[in-house]
């Protein structure tokens, strides 16, 4: 088969319809909702008809389709048919998918007028057969709207050695809490402090001259030497286990300086393998200043 077929599958609320409409634009023909026992018979139809004009079919596939639970043996057909077809899974964590669910007041599928977790976990073992085949698992927990389209197209138009590690560099203040969500957490507050500068004070880790002051004193540079190393050593051991997000927090008093400045540098130093994808976000970086405001 000429055109390519992707199974755009996961758990309800991951992204599933934002990922197909995103395919729909790199030039993909994306059906939704596809009723199962249909989809032997489209697969066909699509056979038949050659390329067209689409780069490749997109099929969406979820727990609400007709006959969901027949899914595992068509797709075996297929494969004994030798028709070739990649599975794309958008997965996200449970806290993120009930926050969703409650964000839009829409109710689980499975959750028959009950609790979105009970949902979320039958569901979970519903479509596990399909994380384990999938050849990408996106893991939109931490995923903005941007950076799934980014990973879209680093699988579908560049053509990229796809791994399904997702980076999260986070910088935190600890005066307002460790984010919950924190795989890997450091402690900055042993490098001399910004805030004590007065010229330095209303700036933060994204402006120069405080990213100068900090990364002048010798201790700087060889804790970022050291995490990056750490960070480098762990990353295809969390890959071959299978971990399809990393979060690495870290944090110093407000958030606002030395935190901001050592995950900027982080990321640097990390953004240009194409091993993972990884973003940066700074949580509090303008919290005090908000306080102050007010």
């Amino acid at each position: 088969m000429a055109t390519e077929l992707v199974l755009v599958t996961g758990m309800s609320g991951a992204g599933k319809t934002t990922a197909l409409k995103m395919l729909e634009d790199m030039g993909y023909f994306c059906v939704d909702n596809l009723p199962v026992p249909l989809i032997d018979k489209f697969v066909q139809l699509v056979r038949e008809g050659g390329e067209g004009k689409a780069s490749g079919v997109a099929m969406g596939v979820d727990i609400r389709s007709s006959d969901f639970s027949n899914l595992r043996n068509v797709l075996a057909d297929l494969k004994e048919k030798g028709i070739p077809f990649r599975i794309l899974f958008l997965d996200a964590d449970d806290t993120t998918l009930v926050k969703r669910y409650k964000e839009t007041r829409r109710s689980h599928p499975l959750a028959r007028g009950g609790r979105v977790q009970d949902g979320l976990r039958k569901e979970r073992e519903a479509v596990g057969f399909l994380k384990k085949d999938a050849d990408y698992i996106l893991d939109t927990s931490q995923l903005l709207t941007r950076d799934l389209k980014t990973e879209l197209e680093k699988i579908f138009i560049q053509d990229q050695d796809f791994r399904s590690l997702m980076i999260t560099v986070l910088s935190f203040g600890f005066k307002y809490g460790i984010p919950a969500d924190s795989d890997l957490v450091f402690d900055v507050r042993f490098l001399p402090n910004p805030y004590y500068v007065p010229e330095l004070k209303e700036l933060t880790g994204k402006d120069r001259p405080v990213h100068d002051f900090v990364m002048q004193y010798e201790v700087s540079g060889q804790f970022i030497d050291k995490l990056e190393d750490l960070i480098r050593f762990l990353i295809p051991n969390y890959i071959e286990e299978g971990k399809t997000q990393l979060v690495i927090s870290i944090g110093c008093t407000g958030g606002r300086h030395r935190s901001v400045t050592l995950a900027e540098e982080l990321f640097s130093r990390l953004k240009d393998s194409h091993e993972y994808g990884i973003r940066i976000e700074h949580r509090d970086i303008q919290k005090d200043s908000f306080l102050k405001k007010e």
